[in-house]
């Protein structure tokens, strides 16, 4: 298969990003429903603040659909309250709790067994649910194979001459599943000799080991890198570019 080269591009990428820092386990959750609370929390804000509100409410027994659908609202905010927007996340999720009741009999497995082109129409009708968060749910709790466009792959793009940052959604998306449709899925690699795994890497959970195919494991590979270049490299007011795995392929 030919590959523009945009896409080859954007698979040496996955191909020099994994060599060097191999697999970041994401999502770090413990169940499907923790995973889709995450996608809802993390909106507007860091993922240390969603840790917070998730143990909360784990704490509270609450991180299942049941302890959503039955815990008021208010008590609901007060849990959630470090994610920040919690009357806006709280009101979302409980909306997310009676789309699954009402269209799905309360099962998620029943929600995410549905193709994915219907899902993700139906996840994008509900408020609160952007293209971003939809395809977060798709691919980490549902195992469907899409690719999650975020800030930091925009910013890392559009550096490397790639895609404008402010392109559509979903020519980012398109472009970066055909770049790696079909996409080999590299070994595990040694650490030992390594460029040192950025700390958005994280332990593996059950979530992150879930069986998935080898294109959703790729798709979930690469966000996870992407995510530790621009954090750690690809800063958005001083990027790093000397120490940066991919500084080699800057215009």
């Amino acid at each position: 298969m030919r590959f523009d080269r945009r896409e080859q591009q954007i698979r040496d990428f996955y191909e020099t990003l994994y060599t060097a820092w191999g697999a970041q386990h994401w999502w770090p959750a413990r169940t499907r429903l923790e995973v889709i609370v995450g996608a809802y929390l993390t909106q507007n804000t860091s993922w240390k603040n969603v840790e917070i509100a998730l143990r909360r409410l784990r704490g509270a027994g609450l991180l299942n659909l049941n302890g959503i659908r039955r815990v008021p609202l208010s008590r609901l905010e007060d849990l959630i309250r470090p994610s920040g927007y919690f009357r806006q996340k709280a009101a979302r999720l409980k909306t997310f709790v009676t789309f699954v009741d009402q269209q799905y009999g309360g099962s998620l497995t029943r929600m995410l067994a549905q193709p994915t082109g219907k899902l993700r129409e139906e996840l994008l009708a509900l408020n609160g649910i952007g293209p971003e968060t939809a395809d977060s749910i798709l691919l980490y709790a549902g195992q469907h194979a899409v690719f999650v466009v975020d800030a930091y792959t925009r910013r890392i793009l559009d550096r490397h001459g790639i895609l404008p940052e402010n392109v559509e959604y979903e020519e980012i998306r398109r472009l970066c599943e055909g770049a790696l449709a079909n996409t080999v899925p590299l070994p595990t690699v040694d650490q030992g000799n390594k460029i040192a795994r950025p700390s958005t890497s994280h332990p593996p959970s059950a979530m992150s080991c879930a069986n998935r195919s080898a294109q959703a494991q790729i798709f979930n590979d690469m966000h996870g890198l992407l995510v530790g270049v621009g954090k750690h490299y690809c800063l958005k007011a001083k990027p790093s570019c000397e120490q940066c795995p991919l500084r080699r392929f800057l215009p």
